[in-house]
């Protein structure tokens, strides 16, 4: 119902699988004092399958909506994110340590001023502008959540004014 021309397609391979799609309406004051809201939505990809990729999958999920409760920055998010995925896993540069972690899309859509802010961990961003036939790809930070990356590592927002007609895919 927040997105009426919308849809998720969703086919794990096994019933628990390691990936997982997210959504999230929060409120939102603007500048003006006027309060909107503002749509989080995510498509997820964590290592493992199966049962390991499903925990990897709850783990994410929680921590996710846990960054999107503190923060409203996607690019702040995603750090939240790392941050809260090696923290759960225990995650440090020791060889001993775990390398499990995600691949994730993260948009946020202020539907009043048809504003949307995308940042990426190797999952990219795909428009197709009103009446075009080109497919824009807006490339992901080419850095994994979680395993080796480092605990304050920065991830890339871009920031997109969508008009009438735009269609864009995460995945």
């Amino acid at each position: 119902s927040a997105l009426p021309q919308s849809f998720v397609l969703f086919k794990p391979k096994d019933i628990v699988s390691g990936d997982f799609y997210f959504f999230y309406l929060k409120p939102n004051l603007s500048p003006s004092g006027k309060e909107n809201q503002i749509i989080f939505i995510a498509a997820a990809d964590c290592t493992g399958h199966g049962v390991p990729g499903a925990l990897m999958s709850m783990i994410g999920s929680e921590k996710l909506e846990d960054a999107v409760s503190q923060n409203s920055n996607t690019s702040e998010i995603l750090k939240l994110l790392n941050k809260g995925i090696k923290t759960s896993l225990r995650q440090s540069d020791s060889i001993e340590s775990t390398r499990d972690g995600m691949d994730i899309a993260l948009c946020s859509i202020n539907i009043e001023n048809y504003i949307l802010k995308y940042a990426g961990a190797n999952r990219p961003l795909w428009i197709i502008r009103n009446s075009q036939k080109e497919v824009e790809e807006i490339k992901p930070t080419k850095k994994a959540i979680g395993g080796l990356t480092e605990d304050d590592h920065h991830f890339d927002t871009h920031e997109l004014k969508l008009q009438q007609g735009d269609t864009f895919y995460i995945c």
